[in-house]
């Protein structure tokens, strides 16, 4: 009987771990890099340890409690769509009742861990969670659910500032809108691999919107967002390095375009998988430059 019992809060350990989305850390490091771009910069620096354990905590458990709120509000249309259908509600072994339950422990542990930090992280972090249980809604009214989420995402950035200095100056804003277009772009070409049967439910993405202009609209905010992280290091008076990691990026984004040219769902998953690498180039030229400085 005990090992029947075991077995069964193993099962359910597992689901709730994949619904939550642990078996794929692609989305933990998209959420990351912006928070770290925004807590270095708003340093000088290596950020104060406790904020920095905090944010990092704070944002795995964030991306969790979304996935989790997601894959609930899409229960209905996840097994529809050939990437989804396999996961835990759509197949049925998860309830919504156990979904909900899960969504709202996470977002106490995460609030618990806003409540070790300042004022007013703790007023922002009251935005974060409106927009991280929102999100999942957006793609029923309107075709920027992308945007929606880069505003979810990038939320970190202003939340880290006010953790870290206590007051979220103009060029937090500024990596914010980075934040938000980069998120745009991922997310794009992650909806190109779903537009077909997105078009088939009636579901409503930047993919289906831009149709094929897909490529062109992406290269848009692809140097929208580069533009935007040059405003952001000249504020902050970055150097060379980070000028050489924005570099790295630009031709990252080319080799993106190149993965997307025939819009292949295999090549346009690759493309938004080389996110997680440029994301990384970024901060590296940010740390590189305040140890070189």
């Amino acid at each position: 009987m005990t090992v029947i019992q075991g077995s069964v809060l193993q099962d359910r350990l597992v689901q709730y771990a994949r619904l939550a989305r642990l078996d794929r850390p692609i989305g933990n490091f998209l959420l990351l890099w912006p928070m770290l771009w925004a807590l270095w910069i708003a340093a000088e620096g290596f950020p104060d340890l406790r904020v920095l354990v905090v944010f990092v905590l704070g944002v795995l458990v964030m991306r969790a409690a979304g996935c989790v709120i997601n894959d609930f509000a899409d229960r209905d249309i996840d097994g529809h769509v050939k990437r989804t259908r396999h996961r835990p509600m759509a197949q049925g072994k998860v309830s919504e009742r156990e979904a909900l339950a899960l969504f709202v422990l996470l977002c106490l542990v995460a609030f618990g861990l806003v409540l070790l930090m300042n004022r007013l992280t703790i007023l922002l972090s009251f935005v974060a969670v409106a927009l991280a249980a929102t999100y999942p809604f957006m793609k029923r009214y309107t075709h920027l659910p992308q945007v929606h989420l880069g505003a979810a995402f990038g939320w970190a950035v202003p939340m880290a500032f006010a953790a870290q200095t206590g007051a979220v100056p103009p060029v937090a804003w500024l990596l914010f809108i980075a934040a938000v277009l980069w998120a745009t772009v991922y997310d794009t070409q992650y909806a190109m691999v779903d537009r077909d049967d997105d078009l088939k439910i009636g579901v409503k993405s930047t993919a289906v919107l831009f149709g094929e202009a897909d490529r062109f609209m992406v290269g848009v905010l692809q140097v929208l967002m580069l533009i935007t992280l040059m405003l952001a290091g000249r504020q902050s008076g970055l150097g060379w390095a980070w000028y050489l990691g924005l570099l790295v990026a630009a031709g990252l984004f080319l080799y993106q375009q190149w993965l997307m040219r025939n819009r292949e769902r295999e090549d346009c998953f690759r493309a938004f998988l080389n996110n997680n690498v440029l994301g990384g180039i970024v901060f590296l030229g940010i740390v590189a430059h305040f140890a070189l400085d």
